[in-house]
């Protein structure tokens, strides 16, 4: 190709490019313009929310990555959940017939540890087996609790030893299960529902408020304290129930009349439930707050999780 006819292409190709690029920058600011343009007809407080919101986003994303850490350490890898299933499929294994799918299964779960050699007139099949305690005994390595119930009623503790990665993704176990003593009974701390509530207006609230949440008899709402968001039990679980003591924790519990409004007090019923297979003895904490010249429920703290307020 001659020197002049490639001079001549490069000169019409370098128009062409910069036009190319041109287009793209008007398209660049046609699309900025239509953006404003949004951001102010959507009014003020949309516009300050343009300006400021993608720099906090990226601030808050920068702070959730410590969380995200801390969340796969110790806590993620308690290995209890895998224990307890270790030790239903070891005790329930033999030795004389180790290619059954549960025998394979505890050996797959460890590697190094025998199966037991059980007895062909065992009576007491294993009912249940359930993790009570874990504790971690270096980086990494855990030794977990698990009490096996048995047909017969009797109960025995084994400790497993089991061997977990930081993520708390992989999990061995490293060792035969030992029997041990069962966890031993915690001191408990005296109770704060010193004050004997009398029948009356707050025995009353609380009786017809719990049949309301057990039986489905009544409306849970309408004992309900304002901003308060409880929902009964669903299907009802019994068909009667009745309070058989009632304890508080301030003394404005025990007066003849509802007090003034906002007085907040705590409670704990114990009650009596009943049902086609029998009597059930259950204990509510509540807290009842006044107001109007009676005792509405503020929240229900059994089973509530810490600053949940008692919400369901």
């Amino acid at each position: 190709m001659s020197r002049r006819k490639q001079a001549s292409e490069d000169e019409v190709a370098a128009p062409m490019a910069a036009g190319a690029r041109l287009e793209a920058m008007r398209r660049r600011v046609r699309l900025s313009r239509v953006a404003v343009w949004t951001v102010i007809a959507a009014g003020p407080i949309a516009l300050g929310l343009a300006v400021t919101s993608t720099p906090t986003t990226v601030v808050a994303a920068a702070q959730d990555t410590p969380a995200a850490s801390l969340r796969s350490g110790s806590a993620a890898a308690d290995p209890a959940g895998y224990a307890q299933l270790f030790l239903g499929l070891w005790l329930r294994s033999s030795t004389d017939d180790a290619s059954t799918a549960q025998a394979a299964f505890a050996q797959s779960m460890a590697p190094n540890v025998d199966l037991p050699d059980l007895a062909p007139d065992a009576q007491s099949p294993l009912a249940s087996v359930t993790a009570v305690r874990s504790a971690q005994r270096t980086a990494g390595a855990w030794s977990v609790t698990v009490a096996a119930q048995y047909g017969d009623g009797r109960v025995r503790y084994f400790a497993v030893p089991v061997a977990a990665d930081r993520q708390g993704a992989s999990f061995t176990v490293t060792g035969a299960p030992a029997v041990v003593a069962g966890p031993g009974r915690a001191e408990v701390s005296t109770s704060v529902y010193g004050v004997s509530v009398p029948e009356g207006d707050l025995s009353s609230a609380v009786e017809e408020f719990l049949g309301a949440y057990l039986t489905g008899a009544g409306e849970v709402d309408r004992y309900l304290a304002p901003g308060a968001q409880l929902t009964a039990a669903t299907p009802a679980p019994y068909s009667a129930l009745s309070v058989r003591q009632l304890e508080a924790g301030e003394e404005a519990a025990a007066a003849e009349k509802v007090p003034a409004d906002g007085t907040a007090v705590r409670v704990l019923a114990q009650v009596e439930a009943r049902d086609a297979d029998g009597r059930w003895p259950l204990a509510y904490e509540l807290v009842l707050t006044a107001r109007s010249g009676r005792w509405e429920v503020s929240r229900l703290e059994s089973g509530a999780a810490a600053g949940n307020g008692g919400a369901r």
